[in-house]
């Protein structure tokens, strides 16, 4: 409930004008109208300021939060409303006790109590709501003083100091000092000069917030903090700071965007703009299509900001214009501060946790682990969010279906999405956002950034050439989405390919981009149970009516294992099958399909290959890195138990030492069962090992070369899945012609000839 508007003049202050403030009961906020004020809406930074929020608070004594509104809004939490209010009480019952009344003179001491009690009034009824720690200097200042009067003065005067000491500044002084501010703030009270303000910047700290924006924002960085890393995001012209904080568990990740940057004009300019914006009523389609819906409020919204600036006077640059229209559109037809969060590369997970607005978003760095953000949203927010993503998704979200798993994606950015609410979250929304990049993985971004060695990239690469059945398994977190990805560029454009996902996070799109024949299928979610939508079960079988096709599946988890085994063992799918799996080892792998899954355990041969990915700490367990620790074949002579029949032969197996990949003798010496089964399809490789290994060293030379390029040249592009592509289109087309000229893939003429070809690309 809002409680009623009220007005209110400062007392004991000077001309300082009427302002409002309204008390919502509900919230227990204060929120205090200081637009057109000249004192500025900071209590840490002028007196008045800090004075009229004290008098609200003797007004209103339940607030827990005050909110000083301008242009922008700054939010005084619970704990610093609270030093407030101490001080607040303390002004009320000195007054209230009559220690600084005139009813305390006496008439021998008239002249004592004329001379000192009107200063420590003010002290009290002014000083005290403007300075505290300035009153209390003063306090002890007139203490001393009137002690040395005690000492020099006649007896009549010695003493009249006595009583007025005794009966007005020391009970004055000591209701001073039970406030907690106070307290807190000894050991900087003997250099504080009254009047000062540095010591009220180190105690208040408020969440600042744009009129135009929901979330909440730490403009300044942590107290004590030190920083770590510092990194710009060029995409949205934003700074990341990464703090230590002592006494915390968990690095403060900082961002500075341009939206908590901007002139009072600017921002004066976009509150107008969008609450013109929001007088436009989205319909449900547009939401649909949010790369339509943004396209277009970029257009209205650039439009808008140039009629407002036009109106206020204000000329406006166009790389101003663009900046304000993009951050407009941010928070209009975008997502607002998760695009911010979701545009950063090294943020890996978001976490949004109930009840909204009691604690920071959350998340989880590629560096740092765990870190806490300088951003709080609202509940206004969180709800606009849940709806959005409800209306994408085309899946309910209610007290009848309390979980919506889906994805999203802003420019920089893809994640997916789950959110619940009550009845399964008891205190309401909350989020959780497992970020990709937008751009597809490619095998040399991998091998650049060490997840594995050039040798692990090129087997991949022959493996899934071969067509054979692959599980990339590793725990939550570990990268075996994104290397399933970066596979699949593996796969030959003439090759037809089917996706089956329940929440979209293959990167289809980017493939279509890059002229392949791929379809995908989206399944009904193992966690929503949404009955209009088709099982992944279904989906599978559906996907072999589709005509000859490699197989995808995002993850294989639920009743869709015992469908996808089921084609694989019949040979239903000739081609590459590819799926993630929750697993740390291949053995923990079959466990999983076995007994969790319910597949037969004989029907568990139809895998051909588990990659193993894991998340490896550095030795003071502070980071973490992501490798393939193993290449695993499973073999199928075996009845029982793979493991006890020494059916999981590791091809290459991770050495810590080294932190990278090694080969197996099984594999240098060319005792794969699954390899030569690849080799036994084509008439070259037939019974000739060599050049099977010289393909695949073939491979591991051009995987190397191009990311030796670019370190080279610093030429990102070269990693990207559109040079990855065409590199690998390249290596087919020379690897066909030399075999046709020479009768054999000649390896050095081979890799000659596209080494030729990698330097003329980057010329």
């Amino acid at each position: 409930m809002l409680g009623v508007k009220k007005e209110m003049v400062d007392r004991g202050q000077g001309d300082q004008g009427v302002f409002e403030y309204e008390y919502d009961e509900e919230t227990s906020t204060v929120r205090v109208n200081t637009l057109g004020s000249m004192y500025g809406a900071s209590i840490e930074d002028y007196p008045e300021v800090m004075a009229r929020v004290i008098n609200i608070l003797q007004e209103v004594p339940n607030a827990e939060s005050v909110i000083l509104a301008e242009s922008r809004e700054y939010e005084y939490g619970e704990d610093q409303v609270k030093l407030l209010r101490e001080i607040a009480n303390a002004i009320q019952e000195i007054s209230r006790q009559g220690y600084i009344s005139q009813d305390v003179k006496t008439e021998k001491c008239d002249q004592i109590y004329s001379e000192h009690l009107p200063e420590v009034q003010k002290m009290v009824f002014n000083k005290l709501r403007m300075d505290p720690v300035g009153a209390y200097v003063q306090i002890k200042r007139k203490e001393r003083h009137l002690r040395q009067k005690m000492e020099d003065g006649y007896p009549q005067q010695q003493r009249c100091c006595k009583y007025f000491l005794q009966d007005v500044v020391k009970p004055v002084k000591e209701r001073i000092e039970q406030c907690k501010f106070i307290q807190q703030a000894q050991d900087q009270i003997t250099g504080h000069h009254v009047g000062e303000r540095e010591i009220y910047r180190e105690y208040f700290h408020p969440l600042v917030r744009p009129n135009f924006m929901l979330t909440k924002f730490m403009s300044l960085p942590p107290e004590r903090g030190e920083e770590m890393e510092r990194y710009e995001m060029d995409n949205i012209d934003a700074e990341v700071t990464v703090y230590d904080v002592p006494h915390k568990t968990r690095p403060v990740y900082h961002i500075d965007p341009p939206e908590f940057n901007l002139s009072e004009e600017k921002y004066n300019i976009l509150d107008a703009a969008r609450r013109f914006m929001a007088s436009h009523d989205p319909q449900e389609g547009e939401f649909a299509e949010p790369d339509k819906m943004r396209d277009v409020f970029q257009n209205i919204g650039r439009d808008m900001l140039r009629d407002v600036a036009n109106q206020m006077g204000v000329r406006l640059e166009n790389d101003e214009m663009e900046q304000l229209a993009n951050i407009l559109n941010r928070y209009t037809s975008g997502l607002g501060v998760l695009e911010l969060l979701l545009s950063d590369p090294k943020i890996q997970d978001v976490y949004i946790n109930s009840p909204i607005g009691d604690s920071p978003i959350f998340i989880s760095h590629q560096d740092y682990e765990e870190c806490e953000t300088n951003l709080i949203p609202t509940k206004e927010e969180a709800e606009s969010w849940a709806t959005r993503f409800r209306i994408q998704s085309g899946r309910p979200l209610d007290e009848a279906n309390p979980v919506l798993d889906t994805e999203t994606e802003v420019e920089g950015g893809r994640a997916r999405v789950a959110v619940i609410q009550e009845n399964l979250s008891p205190e309401g929304l909350a989020f959780a956002f497992r970020r990709h990049r937008s751009r597809a993985w490619t095998l040399p971004l991998f091998i650049n950034n060490g997840m594995l060695s050039p040798l692990a990239a090129a087997l991949i690469s022959f493996i899934v050439d071969g067509n054979r059945s692959v599980l990339f398994a590793g725990t939550r977190g570990a990268g075996k989405s994104s290397l399933l990805s970066a596979s699949m560029l593996e796969i030959m454009k003439s090759h037809r390919i089917v996706t089956v996902e329940d929440t979209l996070e293959l990167p289809v799109p980017q493939m279509n981009d890059l002229g392949y024949n791929i379809e995908r299928m989206k399944s009904r979610s193992v966690i929503t149970q949404v009955e209009n939508e088709m099982g992944a079960d279904d989906a599978i079988r559906t996907s072999l009516r589709l005509g000859d096709s490699a197989l995808v599946i995002g993850e294989v988890r639920s009743e869709e294992a015992q469908a996808l085994y089921e084609a694989m063992r019949v040979g239903a799918v000739a081609n590459f099958v590819g799926g993630t799996i929750h697993g740390e080892d291949a053995y923990s792998v079959f466990d999983r399909v076995v007994n969790d899954l319910g597949v037969p355990r004989t029907s568990f041969k139809a895998t051909d290959i588990v990659v193993q990915v894991n998340k490896i700490e550095s030795p003071g367990g502070m980071e973490t890195y992501r490798r393939v620790t193993g290449i695993t074949e499973v073999r199928k002579e075996w009845e029982d138990d793979p493991q006890e029949e020494n059916a999981f032969v590791d091809l290459m197996r991770y050495d810590s030492n080294k932190d990278k990949l090694v080969p197996t003798d099984t594999l240098i010496n060319g005792e794969s069962l699954i390899l030569g089964r690849i080799a036994e399809n084509i008439k070259e490789w037939k019974n000739n090992w060599e050049a099977v290994w010289n393909n695949i060293q073939l491979r591991k030379d051009t995987k190397k070369a191009i990311v030796d390029k670019y370190k080279e040249t610093g030429n990102d592009e070269l990693l990207e899945a559109e040079f990855a592509v065409k590199a690998n289109q390249q290596f087919h087309i020379i690897a066909e012609k030399v075999n046709e000229e020479y009768g054999e893939q000649d390896r050095e003429r081979i890799y000659n000839r596209w080494t030729e070809w990698l330097d003329q690309q980057v010329k």
